[in-house]
């Protein structure tokens, strides 16, 4: 392995190669440095035309002018904005690693901590999914034979604990509790573990592919992983997405989606039947409770109840259209 040797020139590509080492050596998983690069590598692409190629070109003022450059960029294909968060984040990319080029002694000054990132605001999920809808595409993986179970066994282990796709890929035949009925997600994100309630109708399904699907697709590489591809490799994130929109658009259910729909799912449905916020917090392995306080603007449920039992205008009957009402 090369060893860690910090950039002296100021150069902005050797100091992107250092940075992202670090990130590596502080045990950031390999996808979160990989966000990370592709960020600095967009940054640098717009970066280029200009000939800036030294950390002390980075400036306050270059930093507004990315900033309306990501304000102002339209998709060339279908012409929409890049979303807040999108320019947030490729914006937070830049003055976290020009902090970290600081605290290491590659600049002399703090060049970019005045630098104020625009505000997150929150998006609501755009859909989710009610429990018929959920059943509906459940049904659908049983056409599919052997490999239909195995896929059964995932939609009904994201339905059950809400887990992210990226932790379900890393789950191990150690991790479920059949018995007590939770599972382990180790290394979850931020690199924390935690354990989650598994409903038994799901530990079923894990059985029955463990019985009949994961001996056939099992291979010597296969270890321990408790979810396979059909070469025997642990499933990977990008696959599991696929396999989770293909039922969605199997079931005719007209929803845009994949693995979080059935995150985004199992929270709203857990306020709306009374679960306290900070259970649904820790089952979903939220740092902040912000995070999941959006879920229950979705889950509107009980909002509704009491909107028709209180509110004038909901406590009438529906008539007819008063436009269409002859005097």
């Amino acid at each position: 392995m090369q060893p860690l040797i910090k950039p002296d020139n100021g150069d902005i590509d050797d100091c992107i190669r250092y940075y992202l080492r670090l990130c590596l050596a502080k045990g950031q998983s390999s996808e979160t440095v990989a966000s990370k690069q592709n960020g600095l590598s967009l940054f640098m692409r717009w970066l280029t035309p200009s000939g800036d190629r030294q950390l002390s070109d980075i400036t306050l003022d270059m930093m507004d002018r990315y900033q309306l450059y990501l304000h102002s960029y339209r998709h060339p294909v279908h012409g929409r904005p890049l979303s807040r968060g999108t320019q947030r984040n490729r914006l937070t990319v830049v003055k976290v690693f020009m902090h970290s080029m600081y605290i290491k002694g590659c600049m002399e000054h703090p060049a970019l901590e005045r630098f104020e990132l625009p505000s997150p605001g929150y998006r609501l999920p755009k859909a989710v999914f009610s429990e018929p809808e959920i059943e509906a595409m459940l049904k659908q993986t049983l056409v599919y034979g052997e490999l239909g179970v195995r896929d059964r066994a995932i939609l009904e282990t994201y339905y059950a604990t809400g887990i992210r796709r990226g932790e379900l890929s890393r789950l191990t035949l150690d991790d479920v509790d059949h018995v007590g009925h939770v599972l382990r997600v180790e290394q979850g994100k931020g690199n924390k573990d935690r354990f989650v309630p598994i409903a038994p109708r799901a530990c079923d399904w894990i059985t029955s592919y463990l019985q009949s699907t994961r001996p056939r697709l099992a291979a010597v590489h296969s270890g321990r992983m408790l979810f396979l591809d059909s070469t025997g490799y642990a499933i990977k994130p990008r696959r599991l997405s696929a396999l989770a929109a293909k039922y969605v658009r199997l079931a005719g259910i007209g929803k845009r989606g994949a693995c979080n729909l059935y995150r985004h799912t199992t929270a709203t449905l857990m306020l709306e039947y009374g679960a306290d916020i900070r259970h649904v917090q820790e089952m979903l392995g939220h740092a902040s409770i912000s995070t999941t306080q959006v879920y229950t603007h979705v889950a509107i449920g009980k909002l509704k109840e009491v909107y028709a039992k209180t509110h004038p205008a909901a406590r009438g009957k529906p008539g007819k259209n008063p436009q269409l009402t002859k005097p």
